[in-house]
């Protein structure tokens, strides 16, 4: 868990694939690794998302590929016997925590609180994902991590080229990017990850 967990900081960036399709969502993510993305997340939003986890994860073994919007343990469970290597929450949920914690495969709730965040950090996740970003903005990291300074934060929602700088700045270890990134063309979205790749290597993990 914790070489995975360092693998997903030094990767920078996670693409928060959304998709109306199983095609779909294999396009972006292939997009977005040609583009040099590392971390994927594949929503389960998208139709037969255990399916395009498998896939991609054989395909990739070295690349980190992930579940998000995991609502409930029966899917994280799912997830991971399909090969997904973290397990991404839009809230924090007890009995997926267990489940991972078992299966030494890093959680991520998503939290807004001081209080959640201790929750989750009470329960082994030592990364949350602070959602939705654009809610706090990125000044809002270090006012987390004064009372929480062991905590590690991944920012989602509300994250793009402009503002990546400031996330970073604030004390962001990985940033989450969805919609500010799968814009455009397969061609505009590889274009726009190789953007994202080389702002986000100027700053040391």
């Amino acid at each position: 868990m914790v070489n995975t967990l360092k693998q997903l900081i030094d990767s920078k960036i996670v693409a928060v694939i959304r998709a109306d399709s199983n095609k779909e969502a294999l396009d972006y993510s292939n997009a977005c690794i040609r583009g040099g993305i590392k971390s994927i997340e594949l929503t389960y939003t998208i139709p037969k998302a255990g399916a395009t986890i498998e896939k991609l994860s054989n395909q990739f073994p070295d690349l980190l590929i992930g579940a998000g919007t995991v609502l409930d343990v029966t899917t994280a469970r799912s997830a991971i016997l399909a090969g997904a290597k973290f397990i991404v929450s839009p809230g924090f949920d007890k009995d997926t925590s267990e489940l991972c914690n078992l299966y030494q495969v890093p959680y991520l709730p998503g939290c807004m609180t001081v209080t959640e965040m201790m929750t989750a950090l009470s329960s082994g996740c030592s990364m949350v994902k602070l959602f939705p970003g654009s809610m706090f903005g990125p000044t809002a990291i270090q006012q987390f991590l004064a009372p929480l300074p062991q905590l590690s934060i991944m920012p989602t929602g509300g994250v793009n080229l402009y503002n990546l700088n400031e996330w970073f700045n604030n004390g962001a270890e990985v940033v989450g990017i969805g919609s500010s990134l799968l814009k455009g063309s397969l061609k505009e979205v590889e274009s726009r990850s190789k953007e994202f790749v080389s702002k986000a290597s100027e700053f040391e993990s």
